[in-house]
């Protein structure tokens, strides 16, 4: 076993010196100065966020200069984090607050002030001893000092995280968190919610059945700033786009709270044979995020030679068949909104 993880160990150093042979790129303005996408979906980009591994969860400050991201290898769950300094965007690096390689961490969510980031931890509650794998599944939190850099992680609320696995936060704009919960024993997944009062979180409250409904599962879901939707990853619907998978639905809310039935999205965003597991849209607005799974052609041409410089070129190339992270014109939302 020793000798295979050393082999492993080596094999993944060897793909990054290739990679880190070339510069990283000087990238300015928003998005990474990435060109926008229009109603197609384009990968995010390419080489520099959309890679070889699995990329998810983007959340982006409300002043547009700092982006973090789950990055999933063979060796490491956790977040990533790039800024604009000086007008120019870093290159992704682990964030301060998920260095240790003990624990996995995941979906990164800012608060509406860009003053918090909320994320998922697989470290254990105060008390309790490690466990490996997804054994504990909470949120956790910090706080941005005033010199920029992130502070200790801390718990935000007992409340909130309970025996239970609870994750995805996403955080609106009077600081109301919709999240997750999973039961263990069952194996479902629903979401909630937990107003803010005083600073505080009340008893968290489960979204109706119109969302979480009985033979379905639901999970990771994004709320809007202003609570008017919600787009969720949702299992076990009936699906003549994307059969057999789960898929992104987005529920419409009114201003008493009433949610519609939810509506999936085109085969454009719910990809043929690829499972729905994040989708945001920023605090502007004007672009909706989501990863899925996909095998280009050119990869899959790739694949037909077996030597190792085309496996190492797979290795290292966007939709390989890990997850990317996509984007595409918020426009996509408007055109589902049921009409008035």
């Amino acid at each position: 076993m020793k000798k295979l993880i050393l082999a492993n160990i080596v094999f993944l150093f060897n793909t990054i010196f290739i990679i880190g042979q070339n510069e990283f790129p000087t990238l300015t303005g928003p998005y990474l100065g990435q060109t926008p996408p229009g109603m197609t979906p384009e990968l995010f980009a390419p080489e520099i966020i959309a890679t070889g591994f699995g990329e998810r969860d983007i959340t982006i400050s409300p002043d547009g200069k700092e982006i973090f991201y789950g990055l999933l290898t063979n060796f490491n769950i956790t977040i990533m984090q790039t800024k604009l300094v000086e007008g120019k965007w870093t290159e992704p690096e682990v964030a301060s607050f998920a260095q240790d390689e003990q624990f996995f961490y995941l979906e990164p969510c800012f608060s509406h002030d860009g003053n918090t980031i909320y994320f998922l931890s697989t470290r254990p509650p105060e008390g309790k001893e490690p466990k490996p794998g997804w054994f504990y599944q909470n949120i956790w939190a910090s706080d941005k000092n005033s010199d920029g850099t992130w502070g200790e992680i801390y718990n935000p609320d007992k409340t909130i995280n309970q025996l239970n696995s609870q994750f995805y936060p996403s955080i609106t704009k009077d600081g109301t968190i919709y999240f997750t919960r999973s039961d263990k024993k069952t194996n479902t997944s629903v979401i909630l919610r937990s107003r803010k009062v005083d600073g505080k979180y009340l008893e968290p409250e489960l979204l109706p059945e119109i969302i979480n409904k009985p033979g379905t599962t639901i999970f990771n879901a994004f709320i809007s700033p202003d609570e008017s939707y919600l787009i969720g990853c949702v299992g076990g619907r009936e699906s003549d786009i994307n059969p057999g998978c789960v898929n992104y639905y987005i529920f419409f809310r009114d201003e008493n709270d009433n949610w519609n039935e939810g509506i999936p999205f085109g085969p454009e965003i719910n990809i043929t044979g690829s499972n729905a597991i994040s989708a945001s849209v920023p605090p502007d607005g004007k672009y909706l995020f989501f990863s899925a799974q996909m095998v280009s052609d050119e990869i899959e041409k790739k694949s037909m030679d077996k030597k190792l410089s085309s496996m190492l070129e797979i290795l290292n190339s966007p939709q390989n068949g890990n997850n990317d992270i996509y984007w595409i014109d918020a426009k996509v939302i408007e055109e589902l909104k049921p009409k008035k």
